[in-house]
Order: C-alpha cells, then sequence, then structure tokens
C-alpha cells in the first residue's frame, strides 16, 4: 500500500509532462513547416529584380501559402477588378511537407527510440489529442495574422479543413508508432488492397498527363517563356509547376474515371470530348488539355488505367479469400473500393477548386463525382476480379497419375545380376576367341540348360567318396566354365542344390575332338605290407629232422 501510495504522484506527473512535451512537438512541427516555406518565398522575393511589396507583404504571402497547403481557401483583394476573388487549388506537395511534420510529430510521441524506453508516454488518444492541439494553436495564429495581408484566409474552411488534416495526419502517426494493428486480417486485405486501388490510378493519371505535356511540348514551352522573361521569374514558375505535379496525376486520373475535370463553369473535359468554352488561363501545365471536340481512341484508351486498378483491386482481395466466404469476400471488396473511392474524392476535392470569380469559380476535377466512380469500378470490375481470384485459388489439384508397380521378380525363374553378368562376358569371350568354330557356342548353351538339377560340383556320390569333376573351368579355354560353371559352382552344379542329382557324360558331337580328360596325380606309392607270421617253429629244436631228412 506504501508503495502504491508513493509511485502514484510520480507516474501522474511524468503522464503529464509526456503531454506537455507532445504538444509542443505539435507546435514545432507547424513552426518548421511555416519556416521552411517562408524560406523560399523570401528566396524569390529577393532574386526578383522587381519585387513588389515590401518584407511584411513577403511574409504574409507565405502565410497564406502555408494555409493553402492545409485546404484553406483564400481571398485575392488585389486584383484587377478590385473584387475579390477566392483561390482554392491546392498546390499537393507543398501539403506533403506539413503532413510528414505531423506524422513524425506523433510518431515520436509514443516511439522515443532506443535508451529512453522507461519514461512516461501518453496514451494513443493523448498523443493524437497533444500533437494536434499545439499544431492548431500555431495554426490559430497564422489564420489571424493572416487577416491582415494581401490573402486573407477564408474563415469557414479555415475551422473545417486544418483541423481534420493534422487529426487524421496525427492519428496515422499514432498507429504507425503502435505497429500499424488491425482488428483482423480482413481489414488489412481491405486497407492493403485499398491503398493498390489509389497507387494504380494516381500512377496512370500521371501517366496520362505527361503523355498529353508530351503531346503538346511545344505549346507548352510557349506558354513557359511568355511567362517570364529573368531567370528569376521562370525559376519561380517552375517551382509552382513542380509543385501542382501531383495535382496533374489527380486530374489525369479523374480524366480516365469519366467525371473528367472542369474548365471554367460550362466546360467539362471527359473521355468523350471536351464540351463548352473552357477558360484555361495561361500555364504550363494546362497546355496538357485536350482540344476541343468529340474524344478520338487515344482519350478512350484512358480509360484502361481505372479498369487496371479495379482488377488489381480485386486481385489482391481474392488473393487471400481463399478460405473466406463469397459474402465477405465481396464485403471485403465493396469495403476496399469505398475506402478507395473516399480517398480519391478527398484528393480530387483537394486538387480542385476556384481559380478566381466567374467562369473560373470552377475549376478541376469535382470530388464527389471522382469519388463515386472509382467506387463504381471497383465494385464492376473488382468484385468478378476478386470473385475469380478465389474461385481458381479454391480448385482442388488433380491428382498425378502414379505409374503401376512392378511386379516383383521370380527369383526361382530369373537369374541374378552376377549371373547375367557373367553369362554376356562368356558370350563375349566365345564371339573374341572361338569365332571360328561356329558349331561350338549353340552346343555349349544346350548343354548347359540341359543340367537343371544335380549336385554340386565336388559332391559326395552315394555312398563313397567326394567324386572329382572330369571337366574344370578351363575347359575350352575357360569360355565356358566362367559363363556357367562359376555362376552354377562348375560345369556340373545345379543352381539348386539337389543333391540326388547324378551328372551325365555327354559325349562330345562328331566333328569336335574329344576333351582330354586331366591326368590324375599318380597315387603315392603304398607302404610295404609287414609280412604275414609263419608257423611257429618246431620245440624239437633247429637240429630236428623231419622224416624225409
Amino acid at each position: 500500500m506504501t508503495h502504491h501510495v508513493t509511485e502514484q504522484p510520480l507516474v501522474q506527473g511524468g503522464r503529464s509532462a509526456a503531454l506537455a512535451a507532445a504538444c509542443v512537438r505539435g507546435g514545432v512541427a507547424a513552426g518548421l513547416g511555416l519556416g521552411a516555406l517562408a524560406v523560399l518565398v523570401i528566396a524569390a522575393w529577393v532574386s526578383s529584380p522587381f519585387p513588389d511589396g515590401g518584407p511584411g507583404d513577403v511574409l504574409h504571402a507565405a502565410a497564406g501559402l502555408w494555409l493553402l497547403a492545409h485546404g484553406v481557401e483564400l481571398i485575392r483583394t488585389d486584383t484587377l477588378s478590385g473584387l475579390p476573388a477566392p483561390l482554392g487549388v491546392v498546390p499537393l506537395l507543398l501539403a506533403a511537407l506539413p503532413v510528414w511534420l505531423v506524422h513524425r510529430a506523433a510518431r515520436d510521441t509514443l516511439d522515443p527510440g532506443a535508451g529512453v524506453r522507461d519514461r512516461p508516454r501518453p496514451s494513443p488518444s493523448g498523443a493524437v489529442a497533444s500533437v494536434a492541439g499545439g499544431y492548431l494553436l500555431v495554426t490559430a495564429a497564422v489564420v489571424l495574422y493572416s487577416e491582415s495581408g494581401p490573402l486573407p484566409a477564408e474563415l469557414v474552411t479555415a475551422g473545417l479543413w486544418p483541423p481534420a488534416v493534422v487529426a487524421g495526419t496525427a492519428g496515422a502517426g499514432v498507429w504507425t508508432a503502435l505497429g500499424r494493428p488491425f482488428p483482423g486480417p480482413r481489414w488489412a486485405v481491405l486497407a492493403r488492397a485499398a491503398g493498390l486501388g489509389l497507387g494504380t490510378l494516381l500512377t496512370g493519371g500521371a501517366v496520362a498527363a505527361a503523355a498529353s505535356t508530351a503531346w503538346h511540348a511545344g505549346r507548352a514551352q510557349t506558354v513557359f517563356l511568355g511567362l517570364a522573361g529573368e531567370w528569376s521569374g521562370r525559376a519561380v514558375v517552375l517551382l509552382l509547376v513542380l509543385a501542382l505535379l501531383p495535382n496533374a496525376a489527380v486530374w489525369g486520373a479523374a480524366y480516365g474515371l469519366g467525371p473528367g475535370f472542369a474548365l471554367g463553369t460550362g466546360a467539362l473535359a471527359t473521355p468523350l470530348g471536351l464540351a463548352g468554352d473552357p477558360a484555361v488561363p495561361p500555364f504550363p501545365l494546362l497546355a496538357a488539355v485536350p482540344a476541343e471536340g468529340r474524344g478520338t481512341w487515344l482519350h478512350w484508351a484512358v480509360a484502361a488505367v481505372p479498369l487496371v486498378a479495379a482488377v488489381l483491386l480485386g486481385h489482391r482481395v481474392g488473393r487471400s479469400a481463399r478460405t473466406w466466404t463469397a459474402r465477405d469476400t465481396a464485403l471485403t471488396v465493396l469495403g476496399a473500393a469505398g475506402a478507395c473511392g473516399a480517398a480519391v474524392a478527398v484528393l480530387a476535392a483537394a486538387a480542385g477548386g476556384p481559380l478566381g470569380s466567374g467562369r473560373l469559380a470552377a475549376f478541376g476535377p469535382v470530388g464527389w463525382q471522382t469519388g463515386l466512380a472509382a467506387v463504381l469500378w471497383g465494385a464492376c470490375a473488382g468484385l468478378p476480379a476478386a470473385l475469380g481470384v478465389r474461385a481458381w485459388g479454391r480448385r482442388s489439384p488433380r491428382p498425378k497419375r502414379v505409374p503401376a508397380p512392378a511386379p516383383a521378380p521370380d527369383l526361382t525363374k530369373t537369374k541374378t545380376k552376377v549371373e547375367v553378368e557373367a553369362a554376356a562376358s562368356g558370350d563375349r569371350e566365345l564371339s573374341r576367341k572361338e569365332w571360328w568354330r561356329p558349331a561350338r557356342r549353340p552346343t555349349l548353351k544346350w548343354w548347359g540348360r540341359l543340367r537343371r538339377t544335380g549336385a554340386a560340383t565336388g559332391a559326395p556320390a552315394p555312398g563313397g567318396a567326394p567324386q572329382e569333376d572330369p571337366y574344370d573351368d578351363d575347359l575350352y579355354g575357360g569360355s565356358y566354365g566362367n559363363a556357367y560353371g562359376n555362376a552354377y559352382g562348375g560345369p556340373y552344379g545345379d543352381p539348386f542344390g539337389d543333391t540326388g542329382y547324378e551328372p551325365y557324360d555327354f559325349l562330345p558331337a562328331a566333328w569336335e575332338p574329344s576333351p582330354e580328360p586331366r591326368p590324375k596325380p599318380d597315387p603315392e606309392p603304398d607302404q610295404a605290407p609287414e609280412p604275414a607270421p609263419g608257423p611257429a617253429p618246431d620245440s624239437k629244436g633247429p637240429g630236428a629232422e623231419g622224416p624225409g631228412a
């Protein structure tokens, strides 16, 4: 209990300090973005040979551009007609800098790095609120400052877009710090499929815009050189072109999706053609706008961009849905198409907007129309692709044909490998050494085949000593003995070990010489028998004589 009471204030105080540090991180991120943009504006003002206004106007212009990057609509007061004109086209490349800074600040709040992991950290919701709060404090100050300049902020959009952009980006940073968790695997597949579809759409739109610009390169160069005569002015125009390149990709994607984009009130460019009277201000990127009239097959080919994006979206879902039901697969595809359509709608709304009053009040793609077209493409082309890939992945593979096992050889009727090799070697010896004896080989084969059973060489005869083999392995030069005798234990040996077999003496043919049996070794001389004992001598003695004496 004492330990709990002692530690509780320290923990609370540590978390309060972490929240304050997160708030400071958000303010620093806003200051870094504002400062970087101010440096670019001041550099352009200094390098201009005929600068307009003083340093205060330059800082007000930098503040206005920074707010425009967050989606805030500006109002130009120094127009030729004297009437205020709105400016709502957001350079998306400028918006990437503040978005990245907010994301990094929120991520570092929960992921401080190695070596300091024991320090108190705020909760995820506390980190989002603290970082966004610190950033929006600076944003509010910049909005108030811009009211006294030539580009004041429109208060309705200033209260709507910056909080949404900052809070969403901070939430993405916290989610990244937590390891990008998903409620389930299907949500992860949904997010990846939506990201793949969005990336394909933007890439295809950028390719279409670049191809159209290259097709009208001469007109674009003329417009670029006519906007500014000195190098500093051309550098500023070039920087503005680079900042608007992502806008051109979004315009190309909207053109391929079908709704197209507006070129002023009453003028609409779609793959079917350019209808109405366009009001196009002189700018290099706008030189890529298609000419008036009906569209050709080159314009219709841009429809392949959303088709490929929808098919890839469906393929990504179908590849992961092999174990899902068809209903879950369809819902995931529709969810991914909806998420992709929502992102496209936001980007289209930011990439377009008013460029002035009158006919320039509507310029660029319409957000809700472009987003709805992306959802329809994803549902109509992505859903069949997902179900097809799922069905292909669930197919049962055909069983491979296994050859029938070969029957086991009958060892009683077949020769072993050693026997076959011995027979082959014997045949080769006969053909090489005794080719001049054509009748000898079949005779030997017939003779060898007749010996089916019998006693092995040297088997004892019934009731006697082992018989000697009259023919050994050296018979006929050793060929027959090597072919059959060695395999079967001699020329008269039986391969099956039948000891009751008595070999026969087969006589050679009439045209064959009689084989001379090997001379037997001379038997050893028997020892002289001991003489038989004679009759016993007469008991009369040696001098006794017989009756005939």
